[in-house]
């Protein structure tokens, strides 16, 4: 007999891990665990995300007793190296259902000497399983979240008794001290926000409350399993607790999408938007990227972003609804923006979620739909708490005149950069000029 290599991907635990089960189980019973910093991966990632990474996998190695091997390469090159110096019985993954990942695993698996296992997923219902009668995709969400609870999910598995790991030499994983990152911490944070779930109707809309339980971040790197947390929130009977599970489909919903379009990554699922009317990204889009639109409530989400990797999820919304239908630049150009420094990006998540916002998207938010920046402020950030905190040129202006900086004397703070009277029509017109345009949402 011989051992076996749990490759780590984007699940960065030892609980409710089927694939590090069947790796224990397989071979003579000792385990190499394996994580590959993957150039094609890593060189797109901002700090924020990388130094999430590092810390998770102290965290991880920690559990493991110091002994997880991390290798920098390409994987389709480092993973059979590894198993054939090894003499690996078996490599066992979760599967990835991303368009590289797919394409990744496909070209391990052909260079492999031995079997590789797929176990589970990033999700609690895999990308494929949810169809309509007729064999189909989703294009909208509210049947498919129906399907989806009536799919179900397994229950969520412990963590091995015991695992005899293999040491081998690896990269170091020196980086900052980020808080909160590892299956540990973030088990612990989940905890904690249980006790308040049954808000959360009441408070996700307000930046300014800090009440979310950015529970994105660790999802995103498999720190926790949305199994998990699904068989948590089963426990809490409460219109919170369902509107909370309701985001974690709305995830699912991405995930299945852009598996079955992997296109949308980029492209519009709506092909339509492809003949809409953009504008190069120039000074404009620089000043959206770094806070300096003249709009409050949208240059504190960008400046939150820069700082600290994070953006409250209704910011998002407002911040990209401003680049596509007030700036008039190209979803896309956005979400990498937004992969770039978040630290839970997340490509089916990203990209679906901007295309929702943009109206190119399925299920997508109505085109004529565009955000009033200010409205939106004094609505969910009443106090101008959200904005102070991120804008200090704004620190001295009182309650809600913060989301309106023009109508007082702030020379340190710009003005704003379009009139969004005149963008909103202006988006209009460009929205009309594609309308006779038959919607065609999905790809072949």
């Amino acid at each position: 007999m011989a051992p076996a290599v749990i490759w780590f991907r984007r699940d960065l635990r030892l609980a409710d891990n089927p694939a590090l089960l069947d790796a224990v189980a397989a071979g003579d019973g000792t385990v190499l665990g394996l994580f590959v910093l993957d150039p094609a991966l890593w060189d797109k990632a901002g700090d924020a995300r990388r130094n999430h990474l590092l810390a998770s996998l102290r965290s991880l190695s920690a559990s493991m007793d110091g002994n997880l091997v991390v290798r920098r390469g390409d994987p389709t090159e480092v993973v059979p190296e590894l198993a054939a110096e090894l003499g690996a019985a078996s490599v066992h993954i979760a599967a990835d259902f991303g368009p590289y990942g797919g394409r990744r695993d496909a070209e391990v698996e052909k260079a492999l000497d031995c079997p590789l296992v797929t176990t589970g997923s990033p999700y609690a219902v895999a990308p494929g399983r949810v169809l309509t009668q007729q064999g189909a995709s989703y294009q909208v969400f509210t049947p498919y979240f129906r399907s989806w609870l009536e799919h179900g999910w397994r229950r969520p598995v412990e963590a091995p008794a015991k695992v005899k790991w293999i040491a081998k030499q690896g990269e170091s994983l020196d980086g900052p001290d980020v808080e909160g990152a590892g299956e540990t911490a973030v088990r612990e944070r989940w905890q904690e926000y249980l006790d308040d779930v049954a808000e959360y109707d009441a408070v996700r809309d307000r930046p300014d409350l800090d009440s979310t339980s950015r529970m994105s971040v660790p999802l995103k790197y498999g720190e926790i399993h949305p199994r998990t947390m699904l068989a948590d929130l089963a426990r809490r009977r409460s219109t919170g607790a369902d509107s909370y599970r309701r985001e974690l489909a709305w995830r699912e919903f991405c995930a299945d999408l852009l598996a079955r379009y992997p296109d949308a990554a980029w492209k519009p699922l709506r092909s339509e938007f492809e003949q809409m009317e953009y504008d190069e990204p120039g000074d404009a889009f620089e000043a959206w990227c770094n806070g300096l639109t003249g709009y409050p409530i949208v240059d504190a989400g960008m400046r939150q972003l820069a700082e600290t990797g994070f953006m409250h999820n209704r910011v998002r919304m407002v911040v990209a609804s401003f680049l596509v239908k007030d700036l008039h630049v190209h979803w896309k150009y956005g979400a990498r923006w937004f992969m770039r420094q978040l630290r839970d990006g997340d490509l089916a998540s990203n990209s679906l979620n901007w295309q929702w916002v943009a109206g190119c998207g399925a299920d997508a938010s109505p085109y004529f739909r565009i955000f009033n920046p200010t409205t939106q402020g004094l609505k969910f950030d009443p106090s101008g708490c959200y904005v102070r905190r991120w804008i200090p040129e704004l620190a001295d202006l009182a309650g809600k005149a913060v989301h309106e900086p023009w109508k007082c004397d702030v020379p340190e703070y710009p003005r704003p950069i379009v009139d969004h009277a005149e963008a909103r029509q202006e988006s209009l017109r460009r929205y009309a000029a594609i309308k006779g345009t038959a919607p065609t949402p999905g790809r072949s």
